[in-house]
């Protein structure tokens, strides 16, 4: 026997559905008994996008087996609005968000971490070590890889849409609500280290001459032995720092 359930999906989970299904209730015709998890997904939607569903005006969870003529509504992970009297889907948002990036996004890395953001990545991630630091560090996993995210072991994940450094750093700062949470410069652009600040005469051979003479301030990484200080490279940073501010 065919049956039918009515979805709606709602604000950003749209991305993953073709045109004519986005913003908008459209029936979807089964016959074998799933669970909404299963279904959502085979709709292309990850369950790592999804906070919150209605089945016929009730919360349920991943778990709920879909009825026949079931009316769903399917809602977007919500880090900076309060449904806590809404049963949700996972734990708490991460309020404090440390990252891990796919392989895809060494850029996206580097520029979160120039806005001081905790993002750990590897040129040679797998995606089971991905999702092992997901798991034990309670990192967000951002991927390229929208089935990465159908794997049931992943709690917290995001999908990059964007495919321009400036529209990816927007997006995840947007999309985390984590404009209040920037904090320039305090990390290691090539392994994701604390910087502290150091005196310059304990560096100073290890500094070209004309930065000697005209820099003052340094920072140092312990991890990779990297120096850091406000020369040109700084101000084009600052600029663009100071540019997805705005926009934001």
């Amino acid at each position: 026997m065919i049956k039918k359930a009515f979805f709606r999906f709602y604000e950003e989970l749209n991305d993953f559905l073709p045109e004519e299904k986005r913003k908008a209730k459209f029936e979807h015709k089964f016959i074998d008994q799933a669970s909404i998890k299963d279904m959502i997904e085979s709709l292309g939607v990850p369950h790592t996008e999804i906070d919150m569903i209605l089945v016929n005006g009730d919360s349920v969870d991943f778990k709920y087996i879909v009825q026949d003529k079931d009316e769903i509504s399917v809602y977007p992970v919500f880090e900076s609005l309060d449904i806590s009297k809404v049963q949700h889907l996972r734990n708490k948002p991460l309020r404090e968000p440390k990252f891990v990036a796919d392989i895809h996004l060494g850029s996206l890395a580097k520029y979160l971490r120039m806005f001081g953001f905790d993002v750990l990545y590897k040129n040679d991630f797998a995606n089971d070590e991905l999702i092992e630091a997901s798991l034990e560090e309670k990192r967000a996993i951002l991927t390229k890889d929208r089935e990465l995210l159908k794997n049931n072991r992943i709690m917290h994940g995001y999908w990059i849409r964007n495919n321009s450094i400036e529209k990816q750093v927007k997006e995840v700062i947007e999309r985390f609500d984590l404009k209040d949470n920037i904090t320039e410069f305090m990390r290691c652009l090539e392994c994701n280290s604390i910087l502290i600040p150091v005196e310059k005469d304990k560096i100073a051979d290890k500094l070209p001459s004309k930065v000697r003479e005209w820099q003052e301030n340094f920072w140092y990484c312990e991890q990779c032995d990297k120096i850091y200080w406000k020369g040109t490279h700084y101000e084009k940073m600052i600029k663009f720092i100071e540019q997805i501010r705005d926009e934001l």
